[in-house]
């Protein structure tokens, strides 16, 4: 059964920083591109970052570009977000994402998602 399991939430001071990981198992998630999304409370959903499978293209949403960096070991089934210069703003859930089709992950339709795990940043 494909699953995708998020770790590295924690309670971190503003200005301070923070390395999310995704595993990936029981699919083909090494040919598969691979992204992070958040949820704010009492937001919608919004795109933080998306990688390849060859960890060679990406794409980050404006609100965290320059800042955060997603990272995956070519045909590697795990990622990472580094987050840096956290602000109160960048508390959210942090969800991984996968899906076959680059367009499709990006937007956040469909694809296989992870439970999320839990980011606060105090100011």
């Amino acid at each position: 059964q494909a699953q995708l399991t998020e770790s590295g939430g924690a309670l971190v001071q503003t200005g301070g920083t923070l390395r999310l990981s995704c595993a990936a198992s029981g699919a083909s998630f090494g040919s598969y591109p691979m992204a992070w999304f958040r949820r704010a409370p009492g937001k919608a959903r919004e795109f933080v970052a998306a990688i390849d499978w060859a960890g060679q293209a990406t794409s980050y949403g404006e609100s965290v570009a320059g800042r955060f960096f997603i990272g995956r070991a070519s045909g590697k089934t795990t990622i990472s977000l580094q987050m840096n210069n956290l602000a109160p703003e960048d508390t959210a859930v942090y969800y991984c994402a996968s899906d076959e089709n680059w367009g499709r992950l990006v937007a956040g339709i469909g694809g296989i998602w992870g439970q999320g795990t839990q980011v606060t940043v105090s100011s």
